[in-house]
């Protein structure tokens, strides 16, 4: 039941119309409705919720103070309706939703390569695949499963792993040789690619060389993995990335292994999901594919 201060979406819709417009008559425009529907409509919100809404200022509406903080909540709420919308409409006769959360990088270079696998596999299903850096509260987000490391694993959640994060350093052939093999002293000498969320990553590497890193912070600083690999590509120095997200790039050419070293990464890439999902048939045939599908990786086997 709708509580009478609850504002219906076509009094949100001309609330918004107004704000953009500045006139009733053009809003009415905007709405395909008449310019007494479009005044009923405001009077109908501001009587709903008690406050002016726009003062009229040389003939133009101007929104209040209490018009504008309204505005701000009433446009999210309707791109959000819209989303919903799109999201229910997209699903195309099908009738199951997955919706992933899954580090940026390990999306577009590993996971989306081989998505056709499983579209194949599973028709039926629709992925809603969004990206994210940090852990996933599946109490909160609007989430059914993370493919993430598995030490952002949130409280409560299962998680399956799936593959090892061996970090190796890469670099352009213009910069490395296209053959590579960089002593660790010269990749010393060379801008180093920071990856801003995981800024150890190169002291752990020349601990492991047992060098001093006094050049660790001497390169720019991105926000994830892919930037780290657009700039190495860009020829701004060698990147320290983990080698499941750079087995295309290396086979291409476009980028070479720079040195012999590697780094573990402490923790492996894994399926995060809350205990309630191994219900969800959806859930279990994008699980399975995936269990399969990490095996083959590990084993070498590419995306199709």
């Amino acid at each position: 039941m709708r509580r009478p201060y609850t504002p219906t979406v076509g009094e949100l819709e001309t609330l918004r119309a107004l704000a953009q417009s500045g006139s009733a008559t053009r809003a009415a425009q905007t709405l395909g409705l008449t310019q007494s529907a479009v005044s009923r409509s405001l009077r109908s919100l501001e009587e709903r919720l008690g406050v002016r809404l726009f003062h009229r200022v040389r003939q133009r509406l101007i929104l209040s103070d209490a018009g504008r903080s309204f505005l701000r909540d009433a446009e999210r709420i309707l791109a959000e309706l819209d989303g919903a919308a799109l999201t229910v409409m997209s699903f195309g006769g099908r009738e199951q939703l997955l919706r992933l959360v899954v580090l940026p990088t390990f999306a577009s270079a590993w996971l989306i390569p081989r998505l056709a696998r499983f579209a194949a596999l599973a028709p039926d299903v629709t992925i809603d695949l969004t990206s994210a850096l940090g852990p996933v509260d599946f109490s909160r987000d609007p989430a059914d499963a993370a493919i993430q490391r598995l030490e952002l694993r949130s409280r409560g959640a299962e998680a399956i792993a799936l593959l090892d994060e061996t970090l190796i350093v890469v670099a352009s052939p213009d910069i490395a040789g296209p053959a590579g093999g960089l002593t660790d002293g010269e990749i010393a000498e060379l801008p180093l690619l920071q990856q801003a969320t995981r800024p150890d990553l190169w002291l752990r590497w020349f601990q492991v060389a047992k060098m001093d890193a006094v050049s660790i912070l001497r390169g720019p600083r991105f926000e994830h993995f892919g930037m780290v690999l657009a700039a190495a590509r860009a020829g701004l120095g060698a990147a320290l990335v983990p080698h499941v997200l750079v087995e295309e790039e290396i086979a291409s050419g476009r980028l070479v292994r720079a040195s012999a070293r590697s780094l573990d990464g402490g923790s492996p890439y894994g399926l995060i999901f809350p205990p309630q999902q191994a219900d969800n048939p959806a859930f279990a045939a994008f699980r399975d594919w995936l269990v399969d599908e990490a095996a083959g990786s590990a084993r070498g086997s590419g995306p199709a």
